[in-house]
């Protein structure tokens, strides 16, 4: 399938400055939606930060973020459906208690100013507010904006260069796997350390390029999410876009999910035309793995310690 003549694809430099010195590391295609285009990832030789090039403008790549995409959908804020939400509502936070996933574990802090970025339709901020803490949001899709709006939280909708500044520094910037969606993650980074109080934290989750996942399924890794996914870090690099952005790097944690490997195997099996009932089971394993990421904790935790598991999440310092 060729890409439509409204989206218009964008030739883009290495965001840390570097000559331009590019290999190609691999071409994929949109394997979360079926949508049409194949994509290109190269890897800077100076740097060895990875990026989709060339890639959708930011005036266009919406149509690669069609109404289900599954952020939008997970992060609304529902009240618990019948006997079985019940309970899941009791267990949930109990079970945080023994279960440390390292997806969005942030420092031990007192609630202050927050600001979440790709804040989806509320969920993380509804439940960032109800433990004290003053909540804002960007949402580049307008109907999830308007999901995390009707909860009465303020956000912006449209991407963070459009967004005003804060009427006061923040003391905490998050963002769930929404670094690798910006076209300009430097600038971004930058933006929101002018935001940022002295000493204040900005906590971030990307899935990891130098995973042992990424070798083994490459263009079939589910963490790729071509084209959507314009840059694809390794703990290296993204300790360098930190830098270049103002923030110090203080700790990388492996999260402690195996998610993406059912994925890409969902997608390897569906290539090959194999057992299309599992296929598809387990391409949706990421997005609806539920209790299975309990029983595969122990398995998980084994992974993270060796730096192995395909997302990780850090905490940076502000920069004076």
């Amino acid at each position: 399938m060729t890409i439509p003549p409204d989206v218009v694809l964008e030739d883009a430099d290495c965001p840390l400055g570097c000559p331009r010195s590019d290999e190609t590391v691999l071409a994929g295609r949109d394997r979360l939606h079926g949508l049409p285009g194949r994509f290109q990832v190269v890897r800077c030789r100076s740097c060895g930060l990875m990026r989709t090039n060339p890639r959708p403008s930011p005036g266009t790549i919406g149509f690669y973020y069609p109404e289900d995409y599954h952020p939008y959908r997970n992060t609304r804020v529902a009240g618990p459906s019948g006997r079985l939400g019940a309970l899941k509502a009791r267990i949930k936070p109990l079970a945080r208690r023994f279960f440390e996933f390292n997806g969005t574990r942030l420092p031990p802090l007192a609630p202050g100013r927050m600001i979440e970025i790709g804040c989806a339709s509320g969920g993380f901020m509804h439940q960032m507010a109800r433990t004290g803490w003053s909540v804002a949001g960007v949402e580049f899709s307008a109907a999830a904006a308007g999901h995390a709006r009707d909860l009465g939280y303020p956000v912006h909708t449209g991407p963070i260069e459009s967004a005003p500044d804060p009427a006061a520094p923040v003391d905490l910037v998050v963002g769930w796997m929404v670094l690798e969606h910006l076209h300009g993650p430097v600038e971004a980074l930058r933006r929101l350390h002018r935001w940022s109080r002295p000493n204040g934290w900005l906590v971030l989750s990307v899935p990891n390029a130098a995973s042992l996942e990424f070798r083994l399924f490459k263009d079939r890794w589910y963490a790729l999410s071509l084209p959507t996914h314009l840059y694809h870090f390794t703990p290296g690099t993204l300790q360098r876009v930190l830098n270049a952005g103002g923030w110090r790097v203080e700790r990388i944690f492996h999260q402690r999910l195996l998610g993406n490997i059912a994925g890409s195997f969902g997608y390897l099996l569906q290539d090959r035309r194999m057992l299309p009932a599992l296929a598809r089971w387990l391409r949706k394993f990421p997005e609806k793995s539920g209790l299975h990421q309990y029983a595969l904790f122990p398995l998980a935790c084994l992974a993270a310690l060796t730096g192995q598991t395909g997302r990780m999440t850090v905490w940076a310092r502000r920069e004076s």
